[in-house]
């Protein structure tokens, strides 16, 4: 058989219970303090601050406006359905653009148009599928609605042409 002394002496660095203690603490602390001397170092140098360069250009844009105004004329001519639509709506919805119904496509714009004409307008006005609010265009609500109506009676609809409120006054 084998023979297996356990007599042996241990033959280590580490040759009682408080030179391990002493090994476990250092091997735990030491690490510690280099990182915090690490840290210390990286973030004590002297480093350039990015508007040090050109302070002026490094203030104004830290306090730029967040919004901005954007003043129209209120007595502008407003664009028809067809303006509005061949400008923004034209892109998608004469191709048929990310499953934008086609203009004049009665098929595809039946659903839609027994949805009635507040469901399309909303639709219209705060995207819907892969169109953005407005189709991502820059037009007042009641010309985005003459779109709406533009595109829908293509297709066979008979929505009346909202008008400019003070428009309708004057006609009655």
């Amino acid at each position: 058989m084998s023979d297996n002394s356990h007599d042996e002496a241990h033959t280590g660095p580490i040759k009682n219970p408080k030179q391990l203690l002493l090994a476990v603490f250092l091997s735990f602390v030491v690490p510690v303090f280099a990182i915090i001397g690490l840290v210390y170092f990286v973030t004590s140098s002297n480093k350039v601050s990015p508007g040090a360069v050109n302070v002026e250009k490094s203030v104004a844009e830290r306090i730029q406006k967040v919004g901005m105004v954007e003043i129209r004329d209120a007595n502008r001519e407003l664009k028809t359905g067809e303006q509005v639509f061949q400008a923004q709506c034209t892109a998608c919805h004469s191709t048929g653009a990310a499953g934008a119904p086609k203009l004049a496509d009665a098929a595809a714009w039946g659903p839609r148009i027994k949805t009635g004409f507040d469901s399309l307008l909303h639709s219209a006005l705060k995207g819907k599928g892969a169109m953005g609010a407005q189709g991502g265009g820059d037009f007042e609500d009641l010309e985005i609605a003459r779109a709406v109506v533009y595109m829908a009676n293509a297709a066979g609809a008979k929505f009346p042409v909202p008008q400019k409120p003070a428009a309708a006054e004057a006609a009655k």
